[in-house]
């Protein structure tokens, strides 16, 4: 009698877990169940602003890297891991509830935009495309190749993109190395197309490694994060915030780096005065990605088409800095500040991060998403005054 009161919860324990187990890898065709289990993550840790709250949006996004939105509200989700996700929120609860997997087996598709019904991806040597993706999120459509012909080296190879207000789809190419002259000329620079991937020029050059950029909302000037090189110490040279105001530009990589530290190598081979100067210096080493202008009307006026970008973290240095996201103010003078907003991923006394802040979005509440590819999750922080 003994011995069957001990076997009849354990067949039952096993039962139901045979059964949970099974309806997590065998979910409806097209959605991920796996990723709306909540993991448990120290949000607590997050400083923010008086007023302001900080929440889990999506989970189980394994690598979550760029973001963009669709006509319909969805998010897109590119990532480290192969794979590119689509989140929905259909209870409008702030809360996704419904994870599909768009793609997989992708090489480092960091990238993505949303344009006329379209997802446009990035991966390290070409742009793909799913038409009337929202549609067919459950059984997503054979991707289409738009361009073929990017460098296919990995080194900087992560590749953000956004359509900008000329129509056109932009594109930056990182240096294949920590610094470097190369003999391609695509190298180190920020390129755009036509959307159908025809007339594909340089326009921008001395960009080391951007992963992030947006435009103005009044002047429509691009912004743009740029990552300073390595090996010369903690401090220097400070990572980028850059303003390109025009096609042509020049932003002093391999030469000068911060405006006005010259490189040990390269920076006797011209002035100083031949590049533009960033609109910010940013941290050391604190690798500023994803960046948004806050167009939003719930967040405190204060912060109206103001700066907010993710610093993912830096690796070169002996103590961490970035795990945050920052702000930069600009005035009307042209005149900019450069203060902490969020922070708490990382800890200062044991130097570990939880999480590393990636992307950026303004939702139409105007709230702001916040992916994380350590925590492979998307943050949402809300005003509540």
């Amino acid at each position: 009698m003994k011995q069957i009161t001990r076997t009849i919860p354990f067949r039952l324990i096993l039962l139901v877990f045979v059964f949970v187990s099974f309806q997590f890898k065998n979910p409806k065709k097209g959605v991920d169940n796996s990723a709306v289990l909540e993991p448990i993550l120290p949000l607590d840790k997050i400083k923010l602003p008086k007023g302001f709250k900080i929440e889990l949006f999506a989970t189980g996004l394994e690598g979550a890297r760029s973001m963009c939105v669709g006509e319909k509200g969805t998010i897109f989700v590119g990532t480290q891991k192969g794979k590119v996700y689509a989140v929905q929120d259909t209870n409008n609860d702030f809360v996704a509830d419904k994870v599909y997997t768009i793609a997989k087996g992708l090489v480092m598709p960091n990238g993505v935009a949303f344009r006329n019904g379209t997802l446009y991806v990035a991966e390290v040597s070409r742009i793909i495309k799913f038409q009337n993706i929202e549609s067919k999120l459950e059984n997503p459509p054979t991707p289409q190749v738009v361009y073929d012909k990017f460098p296919s080296k990995k080194h900087h190879g992560w590749k953000y993109i956004a359509f900008g207000p000329d129509g056109k789809l932009y594109v930056p190419v990182g240096a294949p190395c920590n610094v470097c002259e190369s003999e391609d000329d695509i190298f180190a620079t920020m390129t755009r197309m036509n959307p159908d991937g025809s007339g594909m020029e340089i326009f921008a050059r001395g960009i080391r490694n951007s992963v992030g950029f947006t435009w103005h909302p009044d002047t429509k000037e691009m912004w743009f994060t740029d990552n300073g090189r390595d090996m010369l110490g903690d401090d220097i040279p400070p990572c980028e915030l850059n303003r390109a105001s025009q096609k042509g530009m020049h932003f002093g990589y391999p030469y000068w780096h911060g405006g006005d530290v010259k490189d040990p190598k390269f920076g006797d081979k011209f002035p100083q005065e031949n590049f533009q100067k960033p609109a910010q210096n940013l941290g050391a080493h604190v690798a500023p990605l994803g960046l948004k202008f806050y167009t939003g009307k719930t967040f405190p006026i204060v912060y109206r088409k103001q700066i907010f970008i993710a610093e993912h973290g830096s690796w070169n240095r002996s103590e961490k800095s970035g795990y945050k996201i920052s702000l930069v103010k600009t005035k009307a003078n042209g005149m900019t500040s450069y203060e902490t907003f969020a922070e708490g991923w990382l800890d200062y006394q044991s130097q570990k991060a939880w999480g590393r802040p990636v992307d950026i979005l303004i939702l139409k509440d105007g709230s702001m998403l916040v992916s994380d590819d350590k925590a492979g999750v998307i943050y949402r922080i809300y005003y509540k005054g």
